[in-house]
């Protein structure tokens, strides 16, 4: 047994469940996370209960109990349910899941996500890989593996879910409306492996049934193309107002002056005019499934 820097012993033998450490950098979820652990701690020695005698209840090690704890680990939602019937908390701990689940994920993600749950029209053309909205998990999963410098299997694992929960933009109501332009190219690159990538196809063509949603795809073969400068997107608003990214301007970051949105208005709109049209597209997605 151990004693870490806030006095808490910790057992030495116990191994963590993979989980999601706290970004020391974003100060908001760091505090949030620090605020459920000690809540859990309370709970804990209330009930008389050493963090070993709890971690061996919830089917946990020791170590993950103290980390959990001591805020530097962010609990999953089945954690705060087992620590609610464990710790006899009648619901308290388990209600905390709503906080966790609003800082479980990267700010940068989070606050992507936030606009997005707000948008009522969405307009994207993507020129490397599938838009992570349309991603399937393998197919999020094996992007994030090829990322170099090489992500810990723990940050693929966190950035995977928060890409899934983001796609709940499709069971929305009311529906936003949708429009994404893929280059062909992001249909023929087997990223994943060939299961893998057939999936994806195939979740393209799931996806392009919502009447909400419009995907097309640019033919590498076509000699007028106003995407040349990379991936961009724009967001609208139920107030009028819009945020935009185009990849290589203004910084590669979200605007929303109204004189730099027009530009990027601009070009998904030609973009969208040079793809073929959503029924080509659907069709051309089968053609290239079925040459799998």
């Amino acid at each position: 047994m151990s004693v870490v820097g806030d006095g808490t012993e910790r057992g030495d033998a116990g191994v963590d469940e993979p989980g999601w450490e706290v970004d020391p950098d974003d100060e908001p979820g760091a505090a949030v996370v620090a605020a459920v652990g000690r809540q859990i701690k309370a709970w804990r020695e209330a009930a008389g209960m050493r963090a070993a005698e709890f971690g061996t209840a919830m089917g946990y090690s020791e170590d993950l109990i103290y980390k959990v704890e001591g805020g530097r680990r962010i609990p999953r939602p089945e954690f705060m349910d087992g620590a609610d019937g464990v710790l006899g908390a009648a619901g308290k701990l388990a209600a905390m899941k709503a906080d966790i689940a609003e800082v479980r994920y990267p700010k940068k993600i989070r606050e992507l996500a936030k606009m997005e749950a707000a948008a009522v029209e969405l307009s994207a053309y993507g020129s490397h890989n599938i838009h992570g909205l349309l991603q399937t998990e393998e197919y999020a999963r094996a992007l994030f593996g090829m990322r170099r410098p090489a992500y810990s299997q723990d940050e693929v694992e966190r950035l995977v879910a928060a890409r899934v929960a983001r796609q709940s933009i499709f069971s929305r109501s009311p529906a936003p409306e949708l429009s994404f332009v893929q280059e062909e190219v992001t249909l023929r690159r087997h990223l994943g492996g060939r299961m893998v990538w057939r999936r994806q196809l195939e979740r393209l063509l799931e996806v392009s049934e919502l009447r909400h949603v419009e995907i097309q795809v640019m033919l590498t073969s076509r000699d007028e193309h106003a995407g040349m400068g990379g991936e961009m997107q724009v967001l609208k608003f139920k107030d009028g107002s819009a945020v935009g990214r185009s990849e290589g301007d203004f910084g590669s970051r979200p605007v929303s002056d109204p004189k730099y949105l027009r530009i990027i208005e601009l070009r998904c709109g030609i973009i969208r005019a040079q793809a073929l049209n959503p029924r080509e597209s659907r069709a051309f997605i089968e053609q290239v499934l079925g040459e799998t």
